[in-house]
C-alpha cells in the first residue's frame, strides 16, 4: 500500500532548516540568437533557510504539512561567452561574462497538501559582474566590471514522491518546477547594452531536507524508547 504521508499532522513549534541546489535557465534580454530570439543561460545556485510554522490554521496549509513560509539566502553564479559585438562600448569580438550574486528570499506557500505544494518565491539581491576578452590579452585582461541589484518574483511547484509504509526514504525526493521574471533595480554598466531582465525557469529533482530531518528525529525517538 502506498501512503502519501502516514505521519499524523502536527503543528511545528520551531523552525525547520531547509536547503537545496537551484539550477536555472535565464533568458536575459541581451542574449539573443541570429533570429533575435532570447536563448537560455545556465545559472547555478544554492539556497538555504528555514521553514516557519503557521501561527494560525489556514485552509490548504494545515493538512499534513503545516508550514506557512520559507525564508533564507541564496548564492548564484554563471560564466557566459557572448558573441555580440557592441554589447560593451568599443568591443568588436566575443567576450566572457562572469556573474556572482547573493539573494534574500521569501517564499510564502499558497497551497501545501501532503505530496504537492505551490509557493510564490520573492527575491532581492546584490551582485558582481566582470567582463573579459574571451581570448586572453595579457595587457588588457579586463574590459569592465560593476555591481547590480537583481530582484525577482515567481511561482514554484513541488511534488514529493508518495512512499510505501515500509520505505519512508522515498518521500525525501521529488520534482521541482520554478518559473518567474527577473528584473534589475540597479544596472552594473549603464553605458552599455547589458540587460539582465527576462524570464527564468527551472525543472529538476528535489531533495526535501525537512522530510529527512523529521524521519531521522522519529527514528531517534523510537530507538530511545527501545533502550
Amino acid at each position: 500500500m502506498v501512503s502519501p504521508d502516514s505521519t499524523p499532522a502536527q503543528r511545528p513549534t520551531s523552525l525547520t532548516f531547509s536547503a537545496q541546489t537551484d539550477q536555472r535557465f535565464f533568458y536575459f534580454n541581451d542574449t539573443r540568437n541570429s533570429d533575435d530570439r532570447r536563448v537560455p543561460v545556465n545559472v547555478w545556485g544554492v539556497q538555504a533557510g528555514f521553514l516557519f510554522p503557521l501561527k494560525r490554521p489556514r485552509p490548504g496549509l494545515t493538512n499534513g504539512r503545516p508550514v506557512g513560509f520559507r525564508a533564507g539566502v541564496g548564492f548564484f553564479f554563471t560564466n557566459q561567452t557572448i558573441d555580440q559585438p557592441g554589447l560593451l562600448p568599443n568591443t568588436s569580438e566575443s567576450i566572457t561574462r562572469r556573474l556572482r550574486y547573493a539573494t534574500l528570499n521569501y517564499e510564502p506557500f499558497v497551497f501545501r497538501h501532503k505530496t504537492f505544494e505551490v509557493s510564490l518565491p520573492l527575491e532581492i539581491g546584490y551582485g558582481w559582474s566582470r567582463y573579459e576578452h574571451t581570448h586572453e590579452r595579457p595587457n588588457e585582461p579586463e574590459l569592465a566590471k560593476g555591481h547590480f541589484i537583481p530582484a525577482g518574483v515567481g511561482v514554484g511547484l513541488s511534488y514529493m514522491f508518495p512512499h510505501p509504509r515500509w520505505f519512508r526514504p522515498l518521500r525525501w525526493f521529488g520534482v521541482n518546477f520554478l518559473a518567474g521574471h527577473r528584473f534589475t533595480l540597479k544596472r552594473d554598466i549603464p553605458a552599455s547594452q547589458i540587460n539582465y531582465n527576462g524570464w527564468y525557469m527551472s525543472v529538476g529533482p528535489a531533495f526535501f531536507l525537512e522530510n529527512f530531518t523529521a524521519d531521522y528525529k522519529r527514528w531517534r525517538q523510537k530507538r530511545k524508547k527501545k533502550e
